[in-house]
Parts: structure tokens; C-alpha cells; sequence
């Protein structure tokens, strides 16, 4: 069902890289960043012309058939894969880690840190973006307190910046960096 969506313009893919990644890419040498839930590749191109090695993760394969078509275009290459983010397997560690949206949409968070943390490299990034749920006690999408409590007690907070997405609902920019 979900991959329906991608055979339109879903309403978050603005294919535009937005200016935090941009100020990131900026003020860090190129490493390995992982996009988890990269849809159809936008930041992927965006860290790829920047000088990154680029593995993506999105569980929508059309999503994913839409990145390497963008790679293509741009003659970039990247690590593609149709894979759940939680559970996601690699040998690699990473840099930089990136999600825009999708941490605030799985259902167990735990298990997702887990897998992030798995994948960081001492030192790395994750530079997350969210919106916050309108009741925490609602089941859909969204951050609670108690979700940004749970990172917290894993990777250290460097900065974020408060905000609200196109539909009015309270957001937020992070940057966490796991321990050396």
C-alpha cells in the first residue's frame, strides 16, 4: 500500500535537500552516511555529489527504483537497499546518519536505536528530523517526550532547533553524536 505513494509525488517528498544537511554536509569532511528511510534518494544525490560514500535504506521498493534512477541521472553511485530500517544488516559503520522522518513512524523505537547505534561509528552523527504527536497517548506517528528521553539515554545531544512542518505540527532538527 505504502508504495502507492510513489507512483505520485508523495506530500514529503519535497525533492529538495533541506538547509540543516546542507550545513552539515558543509561543515564536515565526507565520510560514510547511511539514509535511513531515504525514499527516493533526493539527500542520497545531495551527499553523493558532496563527496560521500552513500548507503540508502527504504522498505518501498518503488522508492528505492526512484533513487537509482536519480543516481543515474547525476552519474552518482550509492548502496541502495529494500529493507526494513529496523533489523537492517551492513558490515559497515558509518558517519553520519540521517533520517528525516522516518524514526518518528516506527512502532519500536528500541529497537530501531539498536540498530542505529549498531551502525554508528564512534564519534558519528545522526541528524534526525521529526514531528511531535499531538497526544502522546495516540498510536500514529510522531515524538514524545519520552521517545527524545530514550536517545538521550543512547547518544549524546549536540543541538536542535524547534519548528513546525507545512501542516502545523510542532518539529524538530537534532544532532546526536555517539560516544568515542
Amino acid at each position: 500500500m505504502f508504495n502507492l505513494w510513489y507512483l505520485g509525488r508523495p506530500p514529503w517528498d519535497s525533492g529538495i535537500s533541506p538547509p540543516e544537511l546542507l550545513d552539515y554536509i558543509k561543515n564536515h569532511p565526507p565520510g560514510h552516511a547511511l539514509d535511513l528511510g531515504c525514499g527516493t534518494g533526493t539527500n542520497v544525490v545531495t551527499l553523493a555529489q558532496a563527496g560521500w560514500e552513500v548507503t540508502g535504506v527504504d522498505f518501498t521498493w518503488l522508492a528505492i527504483w526512484q533513487a537509482r534512477r536519480k543516481l543515474k541521472k547525476v552519474g552518482r553511485q550509492a548502496r541502495l537497499f529494500v529493507s526494513d530500517v529496523i533489523g537492517f544488516q551492513t558490515n559497515e559503520e558509518f558517519d553520519l546518519a540521517l533520517d528525516i522522518g522516518c524514526y518518528h513512524g516506527v512502532r519500536d523505537h528500541e529497537a530501531y536505536l539498536i540498530t542505529l547505534l549498531n551502525h554508528m561509528r564512534p564519534g558519528g552523527h545522526w541528524l534526525m528530523y521529526g514531528f511531535f504527536k499531538q497526544d502522546e497517548r495516540s498510536t500514529g506517528p510522531g515524538l514524545t517526550d519520552r521517545d527524545i528521553d530514550l536517545i538521550k539515554s543512547h547518544l549524546e545531544l549536540l543541538w536542535h532547533q524547534d519548528g513546525e512542518d507545512k501542516w502545523e505540527r510542532p518539529s524538530v532538527w537534532f544532532q546526536f553524536q555517539k560516544s568515542k
